[in-house]
C-alpha cells in the first residue's frame, strides 16, 4: 500500500458514513432476550457502512492530476437545437451565417497584416539586410551565411525575399551556390519567427498561451535541431550541393511561366491600396550597386515608358566612336551617334503613402504598428468567433476528424498524410508563414493537439519550397540554373530534417522541447518574450561578431560555451534517468545559486519592474472590450480585456486554501493536500490500512 503519513490526534467521525445514526430509535426488545436487565434500557441504533465512502478511495482521489496538453471540452452553454421553435431556429442558422462570415473577414484581415507586416519589416530593415549580403568575402563562412540568412529573414520577415537575393546572387557570380546553401538553412529557420510572434496574441489566458507557444516553437524547435545536425554534415560532405547539381544537369529545363498566385489574387488588391515595395532595390544593395543605397523602396511609379533613340553624344576619342562613318569634329570636341534609354514616368501607384514622401524608416514604422494592431484585434475576434462556434457536437466531429488516427495497423499513415495536407494547403496559400499563423490559434483553443500539429507544420515546409520550385522554373535563362538549384537544396534540406525527426517515435524530439518551453511559458510568460529576443537576435547578433572577428576569436569563445551546454545537457539527463551513478551533490541543483536553475527570482525581478506599467482598463478599453464580448457572447468579465486575474491566480492571492478530504478533521492531512508537507521518513513510515 500506499505510504501514508502520521495522523497524529485525527479523530474520525464514523457518524457521518452510517445510516442511521442521526436519528437513534429505541427498539421494543424481545420478550425471549430478556436475561439481561441492564441492556433493557439501552437503545440499540442499526447502522450499515456505505461503501462509496471508502477511506481508501477518498485518500487516492487527491493524487490524480489533470494533464495539461489533454484538449479542453467545449461545452455547448446555449439552448439545444430540439429545444428551439421556428423563431429561434432560423435565428440560429442566421447567425451561424453571421459567424461564418465574420470569421471570413477577419481571416481575410489576418492575412492582409501580415502582407503589410512584412512589407513594414523591409522598410524598417530591408536596406540593413541588403548590406549583410553586400560583403561577399565573408560568405565562404559557413556559420556566418547561416546566421545571416536567420537575420535577414527576421528584418524582412519572408523567406521568399531572402531567397530571391541569394539566387541573384548566386546567377550575378557573387556567391556560389555552396555558400548560399547555408543562407538557405538560416531562412528556413527566420521565417518561423512569425507564428510565435502569433502566439503571444493569446497570452491573456495560461491554458490556451501553453498550447498556442508550444505549437508555434516546434516549428523552431525542428528547423534549429536540423540545422545543428545537418549544417556540419553538409560542410563535411556537400551532399546538397552535389544531389542538386545531378538534378539540374540531368534535366533540360525551360523557361516557364509564371508561378502560380492563389491567396495573392485575393488579398493583393487590398494591400496595394496601402503600400506598394519595389524590392530590387534590396538585391540592388546586396550586388553593391551604389546607385541603389539612395532609392527609397516605397514605390511612387507604377507605370513607366522605356524608349530608345539615337542622340548625339561627346566621346573622349576617336576610338570611341560607334562606326568610323559616324564620327566628327567641331574642332572642339570629338562627337558620335549612339543608342541612348531614357525611361519616361507616365502614371503613379494608387497607395497611402505615394504623396508623402516620407522616409522609409518612418513608413515603415506606421505600418508596423498598424499591422500588429490588426494583426492583435483579427487573431482575438477569430479565436473568439472559434470558440463561440466550435462547441458541442461540432467541437467533438472537427475533433475526431483531425485528431484520429487510423484503424489499426494503417495508424502510422495518418501523420504522413497530415504532411501532405499542409504541404498543399501551404502551396494554395503560398506562404508557410500564413498557414502556421492560422494553425497556431486552432492549437491554442484546443481544436488540433502538439502531436496532429507537429506533421502539419512539418508538410509546411515542404510546399514553402514547392512553390519556390515552381517560381524558379519561370525564371529568366541567365538564372534558371542558379535558382532551381537553390530552391531543390531548400527542398532536399527539409525533406532530410523530416526523416530525421519524425518517422521514429522517439526521435520527434521538437514536441517535447515545445511542450518544455509551453509550460514554462504559461508559468512566466515573460519568458516567451525572452525566448525570441535570445534564439532570433542576441545568439545570431553574438555569432555575427565574433565570425566578423575571425577565426581564432570564434572558436576560442564558442567551444568552451558548447562544452558547458553538452555538459549540462548530459548532467540533466543522468538526474532524470539514474541520478545514482552520482554524487549526491550532483543528483540536483541545489548546488547552485538559485538565480542560476530558477526563473523565481527573476520573475520576482521582472515583476517589479513592470509592476507600475499593469494599470487597471481604461474606460474605452472596457468599452471595446464589452461590444466585443457582446458579439462573441462572452460574460461581462473576460479574459480578453485583461481586467480579471485568472482564477488560480485570484485565489492564491487571496490566500483561499485548498480543502482536504472530509474523512478526518485534521491538520496534516489539510497541510499535505496544498502540498505543505514533505514526504514521510522511512523510520516513521506508516502504511495505509
Amino acid at each position: 500500500m500506499a505510504p501514508w503519513p502520521e495522523l497524529g490526534d485525527a479523530q474520525p467521525n464514523p457518524s457521518k458514513y452510517l445510516e442511521g445514526a442521526t436519528s437513534q430509535q429505541p427498539i421494543t426488545p424481545d420478550k425471549s432476550k430478556e436475561t439481561n436487565k441492564n441492556n433493557t434500557e439501552v437503545p440499540v441504533t442499526k447502522f450499515e457502512l456505505l461503501p462509496t465512502y471508502s477511506t481508501a478511495t477518498l485518500i487516492e482521489e487527491p493524487t490524480e492530476v489533470d494533464d495539461p496538453w489533454n484538449l479542453p471540452t467545449l461545452q455547448d452553454s446555449g439552448i439545444k437545437w430540439s429545444e428551439r421553435d421556428t423563431k429561434g431556429k432560423i435565428l440560429c442558422v442566421f447567425q451561424g451565417i453571421g459567424r461564418l462570415i465574420l470569421l471570413l473577414g477577419f481571416l481575410y484581415f489576418f492575412v492582409c497584416s501580415l502582407d503589410v507586416l512584412s512589407s513594414a519589416f523591409q522598410l524598417v530593415g530591408g536596406k540593413m539586410a541588403g548590406q549583410f549580403f553586400s560583403n561577399s568575402s565573408i560568405m565562404s563562412n559557413p556559420l556566418l551565411g547561416l546566421v545571416i540568412g536567420v537575420l535577414v529573414t527576421v528584418f524582412v520577415q519572408s523567406s521568399s525575399t531572402s531567397t530571391s537575393i541569394v539566387v541573384s546572387m548566386v546567377a550575378s557570380s557573387l556567391l556560389t551556390v555552396r555558400a548560399a546553401i547555408p543562407i538557405i538553412m538560416g531562412a528556413n529557420i527566420g521565417t518561423s519567427i512569425t507564428n510565435t510572434i502569433v502566439a503571444l496574441m493569446q497570452v491573456g489566458d495560461r491554458s490556451e498561451f501553453r498550447r498556442a507557444f508550444a505549437g508555434a516553437t516546434v516549428h523552431d524547435f525542428f528547423n534549429w535541431l536540423s540545422v545543428l545536425v545537418l549544417l556540419p554534415v553538409e560542410v563535411a560532405t556537400h551532399y546538397l550541393e552535389v544531389v542538386t547539381q545531378l538534378i539540374v544537369e540531368s534535366f533540360h529545363f525551360k523557361n516557364g511561366e509564371d508561378a502560380p498566385d492563389l491567396l495573392k489574387v485575393i488579398t493583393k488588391p487590398f494591400t496595394k491600396l496601402i503600400v506598394q515595395l519595389d524590392k530590387k532595390v534590396i538585391s540592388q544593395i546586396a550586388m553593391n550597386d551604389e546607385t541603389a543605397k539612395n532609392k527609397s523602396l516605397v514605390k511612387i511609379w507604377c507605370k513607366t515608358f522605356t524608349n530608345m533613340t539615337q542622340m548625339n553624344v561627346t566621346v573622349p576619342s576617336m576610338a570611341n566612336c560607334t562606326s568610323p562613318s559616324l564620327c566628327w569634329t567641331d574642332g572642339i570636341q570629338i562627337w558620335t551617334m549612339k543608342n541612348v534609354t531614357y525611361k519616361e514616368n507616365i502614371a503613379k501607384c494608387q497607395h497611402i503613402f505615394v504623396n508623402f514622401h516620407l522616409p522609409d524608416l518612418a513608413v515603415g514604422i506606421i505600418l508596423l504598428i498598424i499591422s500588429l494592431l490588426v494583426l492583435c484585434g483579427c487573431l482575438i475576434m477569430i479565436v473568439k468567433i472559434l470558440g463561440s462556434v466550435l462547441k458541442g457536437q461540432v467541437a467533438t466531429v472537427i475533433k475526431k476528424t483531425i485528431n484520429t488516427d487510423f484503424p489499426f495497423p494503417f495508424a502510422w499513415l495518418t501523420g504522413y498524410l497530415a504532411i501532405l495536407v499542409g504541404a498543399g494547403m501551404t502551396f494554395i496559400v503560398q506562404s508557410s508563414s500564413v498557414f502556421t499563423s492560422a494553425l497556431t490559434p486552432l492549437i491554442g483553443i484546443g481544436v488540433i493537439t502538439i502531436e496532429r500539429a507537429y506533421p502539419l507544420t512539418l508538410g509546411s515546409n515542404i510546399g514553402t519550397t514547392t512553390t519556390a520550385i515552381l517560381a524558379a522554373l519561370a525564371s529568366p535563362g541567365n538564372t534558371l540554373r542558379s535558382s532551381l538549384q537553390i530552391a531543390l537544396c531548400h527542398f532536399f534540406f527539409n525533406i532530410s530534417g523530416i526523416l530525421l525527426w519524425y518517422p521514429i517515435p522517439f526521435t520527434r524530439l521538437p514536441i517535447r522541447m515545445a511542450k518544455g518551453l509551453g509550460n514554462i511559458s504559461a508559468k512566466y510568460r515573460w519568458f516567451a518574450v525572452f525566448y525570441l529576443i535570445i534564439f532570433f537576435f542576441l545568439i545570431p547578433l553574438t555569432v555575427f561578431g565574433l565570425s566578423l572577428a575571425g577565426w581564432p576569436v570564434l572558436v576560442g569563445v564558442g567551444v568552451p560555451v558548447v562544452f558547458i551546454i553538452i555538459l549540462v545537457l548530459c548532467l540533466r539527463l543522468l538526474q532524470s534517468r539514474c541520478p545514482r551513478v552520482l554524487p549526491k551533490k550532483l543528483q540536483n541543483w541545489n548546488f547552485l545559486p538559485l538565480c542560476m536553475h530558477s526563473l523565481k527570482p527573476w520573475d520576482a525581478v521582472i515583476s517589479k519592474f513592470t509592476g507600475p506599467f499593469q494599470m487597471p482598463c481604461c474606460c474605452c478599453c472596457r468599452v471595446c472590450c464589452r461590444v466585443c464580448c457582446l458579439l462573441c457572447g462572452c460574460p461581462k468579465c473576460c479574459r480578453c480585456s485583461k481586467c480579471c486575474q485568472d482564477l488560480e491566480e485570484g485565489q492564491e492571492a487571496q490566500g483561499v486554501p485548498v480543502k482536504a478530504p472530509e474523512t478526518f478533521d485534521n491538520i496534516t492531512i489539510s497541510r499535505e493536500a496544498q502540498g505543505e508537507v514533505r514526504a514521510p521518513d522511512s523510520k516513521t513510515e506508516c502504511t495505509a490500512l
